[in-house]
C-alpha cells in the first residue's frame, strides 16, 4: 500500500471509532513502523482532519467530538449483520481481499452513532458463524493478488505444485472461485498462453508487474 492510500485508510479507520486507539495498534494494522504512524498522523492533521490524543487507560488517537460525519441509513441492527458477514469472510480466509474487506467494515461502523455501536458490538458478540476456515495465505500475497486483479496488471507467482516443487508462473487473474474451504484464481497463463487453474493457499509468493514490464510477445 502507498503512502497516500495509507493516509486515506488511516483516515478511514479513525473515522470509524468513537474511542481513542494507540499509535502502536495502528502501526500494527497498517503493518509500518510507530514512526511512520506519527508522520502520517501529522500529515491527516495539517489537513484539516481534527484529531485529538487523549493519555492514559483507554486513551489514544481519536478524531474531535465535534467532528460531524455523513448521514448513512443503516441501523445498528443491519449494520450487525453486514459485519458479522465480513468477520465471517475474512476469519474463513476465503476472500484473499481481506484489508479492502476491513477498510469497508471501517466505514459502516463509523457511519453509526455511538449508542447505535454500542448496539452494533452487543448483537455481534451474539452472532456466530461456524465453517471450514480455508488454509491460511500471507497478507503479502493477498495484497498482490487484490491489486493484480483489481487493476487488470499481471502477476508473477511462486507456485508450489507439491510438497517438494514450485514453480514460477507469469499470469492474468479472470476470476475467483470461492469454495467451501478453498480459493481458485481462474487465470490465464501469458507464458503458455492457456488457461489455467491456480489454489490461493499454494501460492508462495506473488509481485505485480508493472505496466510496461511484460516480455515482447
Amino acid at each position: 500500500m502507498n503512502r497516500k492510500a495509507r493516509l486515506f485508510a488511516l483516515a478511514e479507520a479513525l473515522r470509524a471509532r468513537r474511542t481513542g486507539v494507540t499509535a502502536e495498534t495502528l502501526a500494527d494494522r497498517f503493518g509500518v513502523t510507530v514512526r511512520t504512524i506519527y508522520r502520517d498522523l501529522a500529515t491527516l492533521q495539517d489537513a484539516g482532519l481534527p484529531l485529538r490524543a487523549d493519555r492514559g487507560r483507554g486513551g489514544g488517537y481519536a478524531l474531535d467530538k465535534s467532528y460531524q460525519l455523513p448521514p448513512i441509513n443503516l441501523t445498528a441492527r443491519e449494520a450487525a449483520l453486514v459485519c458479522a458477514l465480513g468477520r465471517m469472510a475474512r476469519e474463513q480466509r476465503l476472500l484473499p481481499f481481506t484489508d479492502t474487506l476491513e477498510s469497508a467494515l471501517d466505514k459502516v461502523r463509523g457511519a453509526l452513532s455511538t449508542s447505535a455501536q454500542r448496539e452494533l458490538l452487543s448483537l455481534l458478540d451474539q452472532l456466530q458463524f461456524v465453517g471450514v476456515p480455508a488454509l491460511p495465505v500471507t497478507p503479502a500475497v493477498r495484497r498482490a493478488i487484490e491489486t493484480a486483479w483489481f487493476e487488470e496488471r499481471a502477476l508473477r507467482i511462486d507456485y508450489r505444485k507439491n510438497d517438494y516443487t514450485s514453480v514460477p508462473r507469469l499470469v492474468r487473474i479472470r476470476g475467483l472461485v470461492c469454495d467451501r474451504a478453498q480459493t481458485l484464481l481462474n487465470c490465464v497463463d501469458l507464458e503458455l498462453g492457456e488457461d489455467r487453474q491456480f489454489r490461493l493457499d499454494r501460492i508462495i509468493d506473488a509481485t505485480v508487474v508493472e505496466a510496461g514490464a511484460l516480455p515482447a510477445a
